[in-house]
């Protein structure tokens, strides 16, 4: 399907849907919609060097995170802006926190700025049931999801295999003579559900109990805490506590501390991005460097290169490296 044949479908002139594309406010709504929903219909996906002989690029991509203090969206989102300022382009961050409204809000709003193309930072953006904000916005403009899987035109994805690298800690622990292992998570996100299956995967496969031992706990180092104080309350034995991020592991290895639990003699801890917070804690934490630095490069030559109109595959997968310190 071409803009001719949807111009065609749509009952309007050539000039009209390049108009409707390119977002320009030169549209009754009426006709916009019609546009659109044929577009839709048909998910056609504008080349982008076919774009810009209707519309100057404005060498602005936009970029969204759902909170900007979390030190692995932090991270992604330096490496982009400066991978972005390097090749000439400028970056529009938006700070969207986890509400649906919200992020539909500043996808509008991006488009409204006309960036070339957007980055969303974090697996928080796959919505369990409804993405069709992102087809609608896919449309318009390239999406590159870092760490987010979704299938479709225009939206390309880079991932890292976060329930393998949770497999593997739980396969190595139960090496080590580990029965009672304990996972901890704070987000049901598209990672977040990925972590929790390799860690069902791998209980599992050594008929080991599951039953009370995937807890979910509040974010943050109060998160950990809170986690400990619940096992010990509830008198579930432990031996072992993965974290579904650093910072919770950090809540862990706090509460532990205080009760007079040795770490690692007595529980195996384990963290999640090998951010700062794991060089900070006595012991030092062991924890998964899940290759934020190396998304976020490859985020970059998605989006760069599907710009240039180049062939781009729309999924790329990175291994995740377990990273052994003092805890486990």
């Amino acid at each position: 399907m071409n803009i001719y044949e949807i111009a065609k479908k749509a009952g309007v002139s050539i000039a009209t849907v390049s108009r409707v594309i390119n977002n320009s406010p030169k549209v009754k709504e009426e006709t916009r919609a019609k546009v659109e929903a044929v577009l839709r219909q048909y998910r056609y996906t504008p080349n982008a060097i076919a774009r810009s002989l209707v519309t100057k690029a404005t060498h602005t991509v936009g970029v969204l995170t759902s909170d900007v203090r979390d030190s692995y969206y932090a991270s992604a989102i330096y490496t982009i802006e400066q991978s972005f300022r390097e090749l000439g382009y400028n970056v529009i961050l938006c700070n969207t926190g986890l509400e649906l409204k919200e992020k539909k809000e500043y996808l509008r709003l991006m488009l409204q700025k006309k960036v070339d193309g957007i980055i969303l930072v974090g697996s928080v953006f796959k919505e369990k049931d409804d993405n069709s904000h992102i087809y609608e916005v896919a449309t318009h403009v390239p999406v590159v999801m870092l760490n987010g899987d979704l299938q479709g035109n225009n939206i390309y994805s880079i991932v890292c295999d976060d329930g393998a690298a949770v497999f593997n800690i739980v396969e190595m622990l139960y090496s080590k003579g580990h029965r009672d292992i304990v996972y901890m998570y704070d987000v049901e996100s598209f990672s977040g559900m990925a972590k929790i299956e390799g860690f069902k995967r791998s209980m599992k496969k050594h008929k080991l109990e599951i039953n009370g031992r995937i807890i979910k706990v509040p974010r943050g180092i109060q998160g950990g805490y809170e986690g400990v104080e619940r096992l010990e309350r509830e008198g579930v034995p432990y031996t072992a506590i993965l974290a579904s991020e650093d910072i919770i592991a950090v809540g862990v290895l706090k509460k532990l501390r205080e009760i007079g639990r040795r770490v690692p003699e007595e529980v195996a801890v384990f963290g999640y991005n090998n951010s700062q917070y794991s060089l900070c804690t006595m012991p030092e934490l062991s924890t998964v460097d899940n290759k934020v630095t190396d998304m976020a490069l490859g985020a970059v030559q998605m989006l760069y290169d599907v710009l240039q109109g180049k062939e781009v595959i729309h999924r790329v997968v990175v291994t995740p490296q377990v990273v052994i310190r003092g805890s486990g």
